[in-house]
């Protein structure tokens, strides 16, 4: 891969994985609520399900989504109404949970299995094999762009987390931690309106 492609790729995925999106707003909400060390699970999941869903598409899942669009727009639909629950769960969220409370972030399977319903990453994934990948050898290109993703997601859920997590104080009133989830479950909203044309 050209260096100034490659640094296309890198710059593109930085904006990418640190933009706002449901991963990140999740990310924050689920560091000011559970921590950083209750979240880790969360944070696995998403990088573990995301690096298999770029390396999917860029292995051919894309094809099918060409030869068959109602799969996708099925996908969004789905991505779309689960988004909705979660931002419902984020707004309904009262209290802050230590080790000892009910409350609990994402597992490990279910931020995994939430990458292949989440339209960022789709859309994320997609458009960056259809701009990145070299006709002269498509599987070396595939390799490194799902590198260069893999080292941005781990960069992105960290920084997310850790805000989330700085936060924790100031948002240990519970009048402020209501309208702080209430704000993060509007802006998942609004991400999926954003992203769901």
């Amino acid at each position: 891969m050209p260096g100034d492609v490659l640094l296309a790729l890198v710059l593109f995925a930085a904006a990418a994985a640190g933009t706002p999106g449901p991963n990140n707003i999740m990310l924050l909400a689920s560091g000011v609520n559970f921590g950083f060390m209750r979240t880790v699970p969360h944070m696995i999941g998403i990088f573990v399900g995301f690096v298999v869903l770029i390396a999917a598409v860029g292995i051919g899942l894309g094809v099918l989504f060409k030869a068959f669009p109602i799969l996708h727009t099925a996908l969004k639909v789905l991505g779309a109404v689960y988004l909705l629950y979660l931002a419902w769960r984020i707004a309904t969220s009262r209290g802050m949970s230590d080790a000892g409370t009910k409350g609990h972030p994402m597992t490990t399977l279910e931020a995994a299995l939430f990458q292949w319903v989440n339209p960022k990453g789709w859309t994320m994934a997609i458009s960056a094999m259809a701009f990145y990948t070299q006709p002269d050898a498509p599987m070396l290109s595939v390799a490194i762009i799902v590198a260069v993703f893999s080292i941005a997601t781990v960069f992105s859920v960290t920084l997310w987390t850790s805000v989330g997590t700085t936060l924790r104080g100031f948002l240990s009133d519970p009048v402020r931690l209501k309208w702080f989830n209430i704000g993060m479950a509007l802006l998942l909203v609004a991400s999926i309106l954003l992203i769901v044309r």
